[in-house]
């Protein structure tokens, strides 16, 4: 028996957000195209700066700065989608391949990046960036292999919007010097996460049953 999951923070979040800020940015795009920026292209930049920025801040402690453009490559998210939709031959699946993939990759790079930062002073709390993004690959990982056996399974408490939102929170929080705010969200991350494991695991059981 199939089952409809709940729409998520982050999902209600995007959903909220979609209609206004696609109409900002649409002019923008539409500009993007006719200079022959693809959606794949800006996929790969924004990943990119990305990937560049938490290397070159988080194991630095500079958290807050890298926080800051981080947020700002993060928007590429909605300008790469939005392109896909404007243009001619308009969404693919080897860009929604690579999206997914890169996607993968930063999050394993920031969490990483704030391992190496916690590891070279000697934090107790290293291990929990390691166990938070092992947790978020199963996220992902369940949710595909469920989709290969042709069951549905969306939703959960932490999908990968609401584990960036938890992420960039501690470090940006971090960055400004609040106390604890690091242990806190690292731990409360690693939570959700291994929480959203097993609720999957329980759409994918449910409907299989």
């Amino acid at each position: 028996m199939l089952t409809t999951p709940k729409p998520t923070m982050g999902t209600m979040l995007q959903e909220s957000l979609r209609a206004p800020v696609t109409k900002i940015i649409t002019p923008l795009c539409r500009g993007l195209l006719r200079i022959g920026i693809s959606a794949n292209m800006v996929t790969a930049i924004g990943a990119f700066a990305t990937i560049l920025t938490a290397l070159l801040t988080f194991p630095n402690g500079r958290f807050f700065l890298g926080t800051l453009l981080i947020v700002l490559f993060v928007l590429f998210d909605l300008l790469d989608g939005t392109l896909a939709r404007l243009s001619e031959k308009g969404s693919s699946s080897w860009g929604a391949l690579l999206d997914s993939t890169l996607d993968r990759l930063t999050d394993a790079i920031m969490l990483g990046a704030v391992f190496w930062y916690l590891s070279s002073t000697d934090d107790a709390l290293a291990p929990i960036p390691l166990l938070a993004a092992i947790f978020g690959f199963l996220v992902s990982y369940v949710k595909a292999r469920a989709q290969s056996l042709g069951i549905a399974c969306d939703g959960g408490f932490a999908e990968r919007t609401e584990r960036i939102i938890i992420l960039l929170l501690t470090t940006g929080f971090a960055g400004l010097g609040v106390p604890y705010v690091m242990t806190i969200g690292l731990w409360f991350l690693m939570a959700a996460s291994a929480f959203t494991v097993l609720q999957r695991l329980a759409i994918v059981y449910k409907s299989a049953e």
